[in-house]
């Protein structure tokens, strides 16, 4: 009798421990389960994927959600964003002509929702969209009435720092700083001297807090949209 199953059982223990390959996609749950024995590819938004290796043991574990940065980032939360945007006026520091880079659909993005933005590039050239010249400033300095404007970042972490401590200085409130603007030093400096800061892990995105993707929430949020 026990000889008849054996082949029975040695087939379900070789169906169990056939390695299965699928993907799962990580969304706000903040720990995802699946056997150790099975390879998995996990592919959160735009995350590049992450494939576990085979293990021996068959059991489950928390494997936690893909970090979007490698920074020690900062906890912005949706009350964070809505602070952003209770401000009454707009800049973006690191606005762009070029319609390829962020600097440029950053400032549409601005001007596609009505808002009243401003925006700041060392060139000083007008930034055409939709067939409009818009004017630009060179700094934060030419901004008037700096207490009621919240600031966009699109600049690299060097430059985002320097333009954050004149930020500080003029006494603007609020600022946002996109994916890849920032470092360590940038947020810490940033989290100490502003009331605001949209910045690091979070958001509905796969990289991070960004305007693009969170933006319309914030708007909402405050009731301009």
């Amino acid at each position: 009798m026990h000889r008849q199953l054996l082949p029975s059982l040695s087939s379900r223990l070789n169906l169990a421990h056939r390695p299965v390959s699928r993907s799962v996609r990580v969304h706000s749950p903040a720990y995802t389960w699946f056997p150790l024995h099975t390879p998995t590819t996990i592919n959160c938004h735009n995350c590049a994927p992450l494939t576990t290796a085979s293990h021996s043991h068959s059991r489950t574990f928390f494997k936690p959600r893909l970090k979007t940065t490698q920074f020690a980032t900062m906890s912005a939360t949706d009350m964070t964003l809505r602070t952003f945007f209770q401000s009454p006026k707009y800049a973006v520091v690191g606005a762009s002509a070029n319609q390829e880079k962020y600097g440029y659909k950053v400032f549409k993005w601005y001007l596609n929702h009505n808002l009243p933005v401003t925006p700041i590039n060392p060139s000083g050239k007008p930034i055409p969209v939709d067939g409009e010249d818009h004017p630009v400033v060179t700094s934060l300095k030419e901004i008037e009435k700096p207490e009621e404007t919240s600031v966009s970042f699109i600049t690299p972490p060097a430059v985002t720092l320097a333009s954050l401590k004149e930020a500080k200085e003029l006494g603007f409130p609020s600022v946002f700083l996109q994916p890849g603007t920032f470092n360590n030093e940038v947020l810490a400096f940033a989290k100490n001297n502003f009331r605001a800061v949209v910045a690091g892990d979070g958001g509905w995105g796969g990289e991070g807090w960004c305007v693009l993707v969170d933006g319309e929430r914030g708007l909402k949020a405050v009731g301009k949209l």
